[in-house]
Parts: C-alpha cells; sequence; structure tokens
C-alpha cells in the first residue's frame, strides 16, 4: 500500500485535471467532487473536465471554486469531438497540466489527448468489471490503458482482474480505496434520527440504496425477501419493510415483480435522491446482492451508518466485509436461498446487528474515510510525477 505523502512541493503546485463524463449523483462523479476539493493546494492545483456542465457534484465544485471545463461530447466520430479535442489541448497548455487522471470512460478520449498534448503523466481508472460494458467500450477501454502510466484501481479484486483478464503489466496498476464522507454518513442516534415518513411505522427496514441497473440483481432481492416475509409470524409481516431507493430502467420491472411476488405491500420504493445517508440511517440490514460488483460505494456508505450488511461474495465486497464475515455476512451470488438464509438470520438476531454494524462503523472510519483516499490519491500522484519529471 502507498503511505500517505506529507512532501511540499516547491515551487508553484501541479496543475492536476480529473475529468468524468458526468457530475450528478453517482458514487463516480462523488469521488471525482471529493478528491478534487480534498487535494492540498499547496501541491496541487486541481481542475475537473466533464462531457456536461450540468449536476449535483457540477454545481458542489463550482461553488468550491474548483475550475470546470466543459467538453460537450456525444460521439469521439464526430466533428464535436475534434473540437473538444483542440479545446482540451489548449486548457492543458494553458493551465499548465502535469497530470491528467480520468475516473472513467471518459478516458478513451483524454488519455489520448493528453498523451498528444506530452501531459507528463496520464492516469485512467478501472473502478468495475469490464464484462458489463458493450464490447465496444470494452475495446475502446483496453486501447487507453495503453496511454496510460498508470491504471488506477479501487480494490485488490480489480487489481488482479486488471492484471490476469486485461493483460495491464503489475507495476502499471495502482490501488486506493474508496473512501467515505464521514460527517456525512454515520450511525444513527436514536430518536435523533427518526426514520422518513414512508417507513416510520416500520419494526424492520431491509434495503439497499443503488443505480436500478441489471447487474444490482434487486428482482433477486425481491424473491429472497418474498422467502423471508413468508416464514414471518403473519401478526409481524406489517412492520417488515423492503426499501430500494434509487432510480433507473429496472424500476418497472421491480415494480411489477413485486405485485408478482406479493410484496407490494411491504415494497417501498424512493426515487434516487442528494440525501443517502438519512435513508442508509434508516435501514436495519442493508443487501447489496449484485452480481457484478467492484468496491461500491453504497455498502461502504451503508457500513459508516453502522448497518448491518449482506453482499455477494464477489469483487471487492469481501474486502469491506471481512472474507470471514468479521464485518457483514456473504452470499454465494445468485443463490437465492442462501440470501434469504442470511437475511432471515439477521431479521432474527437484533444482538449480531448491533454488533456486525458497531464492527462495520469502526472499520470504515479507521481506514476508509475520504480523508484517507485523498492522501493516497495524492502519493500516487507524488509518485508517478517524481518518477517521469525526472527522466
Amino acid at each position: 500500500m502507498i503511505e500517505p505523502s506529507t512532501n511540499k512541493r516547491p515551487g508553484n503546485p501541479v496543475g492536476v485535471l480529473i475529468t468524468a463524463r458526468e457530475l450528478n449523483l453517482g458514487g463516480v462523479e462523488r469521488d471525482v467532487s471529493k478528491i478534487a476539493m480534498g487535494l492540498d493546494r499547496t501541491r496541487f492545483t486541481p481542475h475537473v473536465a466533464t462531457y456536461k456542465a450540468e449536476g449535483f457534484r457540477y454545481e458542489e465544485l463550482r461553488s468550491a471554486g474548483v475550475p470546470l471545463l466543459h467538453l460537450p461530447l456525444t460521439s469521439l466520430y464526430s466533428a464535436e469531438a475534434m473540437r473538444s479535442a483542440r479545446k482540451l489541448r489548449r486548457y492543458i497548455k494553458d493551465h499548465k497540466i502535469q497530470l491528467v487522471h480520468s475516473y472513467d470512460a471518459s478516458g478513451v478520449f483524454a488519455a489520448p489527448v493528453a498523451r498528444a498534448s506530452r501531459v507528463p503523466v496520464v492516469i485512467t481508472s478501472q473502478l468495475s468489471y469490464r464484462a458489463i460494458l458493450d464490447p465496444r467500450t470494452r475495446n475502446l477501454l483496453r486501447i487507453s490503458d495503453r496511454f496510460a502510466d498508470a491504471v488506477l484501481v479501487n480494490c485488490e479484486a480489480i487489481r488482479q482482474y486488471m492484471i490476469e483478464d486485461e493483460s495491464v503489466s503489475a507495476g502499471q496498476v495502482e490501488l486506493c480505496y474508496n473512501g467515505v464522507v464521514t460527517s456525512d454518513f454515520y450511525p444513527a442516534n436514536g430518536s435523533a434520527n427518526a426514520r422518513p415518513e414512508q417507513i416510520a411505522d416500520a419494526s424492520l427496514v431491509i434495503g439497499t440504496v443503488c443505480a436500478f441497473r441489471p447487474e444490482k440483481a434487486l428482482g433477486l432481492f425481491q424473491e429472497a425477501f418474498a422467502k423471508v416475509l413468508a416464514v414471518q409470524p403473519e401478526s409481524a409481516r406489517p412492520g417488515i419493510k423492503l426499501l430500494l431507493v434509487g432510480s433507473g430502467a429496472e424500476l418497472p420491472g421491480l415494480q411489477a415483480n413485486a405485485e408478482r411476488l406479493g410484496i407490494t405491500g411491504a415494497s417501498v420504493f424512493v426515487p434516487a435522491t442528494r440525501d443517502v445517508a438519512k435513508w442508509m440511517r434508516a435501514i436495519d440490514i442493508f443487501a447489496l446482492p449484485s452480481y457484478s460488483e467492484a468496491f461500491s460505494n453504497s455498502l461502504l456508505e451503508a457500513m459508516a451508518c453502522g448497518c448491518a450488511v449482506i453482499g455477494s461474495r464477489i469483487g471487492g465486497t469481501p474486502e469491506l466485509t471481512g472474507s470471514n464475515e468479521e464485518r457483514g455476512l456473504l452470499f454465494r451470488s445468485g443463490d437465492v436461498d442462501e440470501f434469504a438464509n442470511k437475511l432471515a438470520r439477521l431479521s432474527s438476531d437484533p444482538a449480531l446487528r448491533r454488533d456486525l454494524g458497531a464492527k462495520a462503523a469502526s472499520f470504515v472510519r479507521a481506514n476508509l474515510t475520504i480523508e484517507i483516499a485523498v492522501q493516497r490519491t495524492s502519493a500516487i500522484y507524488d509518485k508517478l510525477l517524481t518518477r517521469k519529471l525526472k527522466k
């Protein structure tokens, strides 16, 4: 692991340009915003470029005084792309950018332009498995790997995947875990954190907060919940709620599935919201049954809020929960019966929920805060800049 750097760089701070396709409510967008705002201004001058000049994180960065570059780009194969490339090259030159770091697939555009502009350090990021992407995007990302001095990943599982499956050299892959803002995400404190109106009368809330995409396997979640609900005493059932917070193309299918399974009355759907922490603190058991997951911001935030968590044994999830379930329970991806058994176990054991939640929150505060993530990112920047600028 790279240790945080405390070196003060002599002379002017280094110009850093971070890129992302958009800056709204997603986990990647949150990381871009918090890293850009958290970088030490005595060492770095952060800038952020995005395809869309709008969104919650866009406004957050603008309010914080971080310079923003709008690169209007909808296709790599267009006159618009050529204009955006010229605009980016001018910006790099005018602002003396020495490091470009792309946090998502914006790297397929930004990395080659940065390399052509002779930027000393170019970093791309791979924060998920590429199998969930379309073939064209996968191929473009593999091309962008060749332009990068380093590929940043957010967990050991993705580090191994990039080396073993994507043939990126081990020395090119840099590991930096996500971090959470613990001043926003912290455990509930009794009546001070009363549940939102939609679930105010619930005796037990089982839920998740995520984008409603196929890889999140929310239909499996509904099936497991229905199994747990069916074995509860009839008098207890009205108080048990399934809370799904998020938006996406899967929503109509999930609503229809709730009706098919007979759990519509127990299901609460809440659209994607900025106030994620409020809903996290309302959840007793947080589950993430994804069939593809790297290092989930949503799971990390739930743990910071003291939820008892359950996740599928894939990607970086065991790195969060502990591979031996020290801080959360795990089940085989796609195994609805094992998932239901884990849900039932936590549902019937309040002491276990409290114990796992406390251990999870403590682990996050000690190891996975946004401050630690900023320090690790800065150390990676320092290492690569020192290596390249000495040549």
